[in-house]
């Protein structure tokens, strides 16, 4: 992780601690039966060993009436790093000292040539180098309290942090020219207070700590103090040999991760049920949706992808490793939400029929598919079968909603259809068009619809044109037994075809997977020699693998002047393994035969 300069440092407390006070709007508080975090702030006694300023809260205080006053059970902060932290560990614009003077001096450290003492700004004791031992014999200034601001984690962790990283660069700039390089002054020092620093947060983490301290602890221990104090511009080369190390064990950086996780999964959880509790609560009160450049738009999508990215983003703020670790975690409740989301739509569908807002809030939901699916596709990444489970949800929720769409529609047409039997096929191109012309009405309902969706929904009507039109067919009911009358309906049919591809392909169907299904019925009507009618039976099978037997029966019934022996030995034809695999989209799976 690169290490930030102190002019590019963003400045101080007051902007992560608005971090903290909006996502505690969003987080409720834990459940009462659940044991109660002790937290960091009753054990800054640990770091200020018991000294109260005038005015300051004791550790003694209340849990609650501390963390009352500073809000303490909300979440950490969602950013990329901390801005409390990162923004006081530099002297840039903006800088605020929490150990600020006493006595208005400044925080300048003064040196004696004679003692090599610094000499803190606050006037409190003097830190002496032994010259036996080379480290410092007095108490150190991460001792101390912080004079400004109330003890609350951030306050403490700034001053031990600050602390640190001041009096090292002072070491580095005053004292290190004074002593003889085989004193190690700067390892000496550093050493000392990463033992001091370490010991404390050792201690801190042995108590049960709410959810923003248990982060806060993992960004200083693996982000900030390594990158931004340890690995600093002014204290990277003086330290790079010194070995240091981390602030605490390994196992104990683990437990905390694992705790971090499991926090952050339920988190994201709670808050995306409680979007999806929102936006279910505008679906049943008839709130209509918000128009997007002509679209109708849900805030949906964009909530949980948010909650999504700020969940990452926090992990990865600790480290890259924890971000991956968590996006693990994040596959797994992402497609959890996604079924409570279908199942809260398809009880909608169900019971919001009656509503003025209906059809548009549907419209709505279908569009949300568009917003999960280019998030999941360009910025998760995942592997294909892992995208197909994620989109699973997605894709029954977008066809639930396509029918309750095209519902009116098919109602419509279905007294149409019949006519083509009713009347023995006597004028197709009559009832074709009233057909298309009652399609062609119906179309506008469909325009907020986002572009993407608006062609697949043309190509599920395509199919229902082409399927229905196939049923027809199938009925049985028309037998031709000249070979002229079987020519005139296959012309009748390739007609019919031609204008059901050419109106729903001009008007977005991309679905050119349809257009051999009529005009080869119509060649197997038309042609009289078995043989041939063999080949085109056997051709159409590989464009269609769920053409079975019964369809092709219900097709050769219409050829009248067929026998018993050549129908047979044209459907044997089905029984020889065309190597077909199972089909992606299905045509005569839909259409029952006798």
């Amino acid at each position: 992780m690169s290490v930030a300069s102190s002019e590019d440092l963003v400045p101080p407390l007051e902007a992560g601690t608005a971090l903290y006070r909006e996502e505690e709007k969003t987080v409720k508080k834990k459940k009462e039966k659940k044991k109660k975090s002790k937290g960091l702030a009753n054990v800054f006694c640990v770091f200020t060993k018991g000294k109260k300023k005038k005015g300051q809260l004791s550790s003694a205080e209340p849990e609650g009436t501390a963390r009352s006053r500073q809000g303490l059970d909300g979440p950490p902060p969602t950013g990329a790093l901390g801005p409390w932290a990162r923004a006081s560990l530099g002297p840039g614009r903006g800088w605020r000292s929490s150990a600020g003077p006493a006595n208005g001096v400044g925080r300048r450290i003064c040196f004696s040539a004679f003692t090599c003492a610094p000499i803190c700004g606050a006037g409190r004791g003097e830190t002496r180098l032994s010259a036996q031992s080379g480290t410092p014999t007095s108490p150190f200034r991460v001792g101390q309290r912080p004079n400004a601001g109330p003890e609350v984690p951030e306050n403490v962790f700034l001053h031990l942090g600050r602390t640190m990283k001041e009096d090292l660069e002072a070491v580095v700039e005053r004292l290190k020219p004074l002593f003889p390089a085989e004193f190690g002054v700067v390892a000496a020092y550093a050493e000392s207070y990463h033992q001091h620093f370490a010991a404390h947060l050792a201690a801190v983490a042995q108590f049960e700590l709410c959810e923003r301290d248990t982060y806060m602890l993992l960004v200083w221990v693996q982000n900030l103090y390594p990158n931004d104090i340890i690995n600093s511009p002014k204290l990277a080369g003086e330290l790079q040999g010194v070995g240091l190390g981390s602030l605490l064990p390994p196992r104990q950086i683990r437990l905390l991760e694992a705790t971090f996780l499991s926090n952050e999964a339920a988190n994201v959880r709670e808050l995306m049920d409680r979007a999806l509790d929102l936006e279910a609560q505008h679906w049943a009160e008839d709130v209509p949706p918000q128009r997007l450049d002509g679209h109708c738009h849900s805030e949906l999508a964009i909530d949980i992808i948010q909650i999504i990215s700020q969940a990452q983003a926090k992990a990865e703020s600790i480290t890259l490793d924890l971000g991956s670790q968590i996006k693990q975690v994040l596959l797994v409740e992402l497609p959890a939400f996604l079924r409570s989301y279908q199942r809260a739509f398809s009880e909608f569908l169900e019971r919001g029929k009656q509503l003025r807002n209906y059809r548009a809030n549907v419209i709505a939901n279908i569009n949300n598919c568009l917003s999960f699916r280019m998030s999941m596709e360009q910025k998760w990444q995942v592997p294909q079968d892992t995208l197909s489970l994620l989109l699973g949800p997605l894709g029954e929720l977008k066809s639930h909603g396509f029918d309750t769409l095209l519902q009116n529609l098919r109602e419509d047409l279905k007294p149409l259809f019949k006519r083509f039997t009713h009347t023995r096929w006597a004028a197709p191109m009559e009832t074709l068009e009233k057909i298309i012309t009652t399609v062609d009405v119906r179309l506008p309902e469909f325009s907020e619809l986002q572009d993407c969706f608006r062609e697949e929904l043309m190509e599920a009507v395509h199919l229902h044109l082409v399927k229905e039109y196939i049923i027809q067919l199938s009925k049985r009911r028309l037998v031709l037994k000249t070979a002229e009358q079987q020519q005139q309906l296959a012309g009748h049919i390739l007609a019919n075809a031609d204008t059901i591809q050419h109106f729903c392909t001009q008007h977005g169907s991309p679905a050119t997977w349809l257009q051999p299904a009529l005009p080869t019925l119509a060649e197997i009507i038309r042609l009289q020699d078995p043989s041939a009618i063999k080949i085109e039976v056997a051709t159409y099978a590989t464009c269609y693998p769920d053409f079975s037997k019964g369809h092709l029966s219900a097709i050769l019934a219409i050829k009248g002047n067929l026998s018993n022996s050549e129908a047979k030995s044209i459907r044997s034809i089905l029984d020889v393994s065309t190597g077909a695999q199972e089909p992606s989209r299905s045509l005569f799976s839909l259409i029952k035969v006798g």
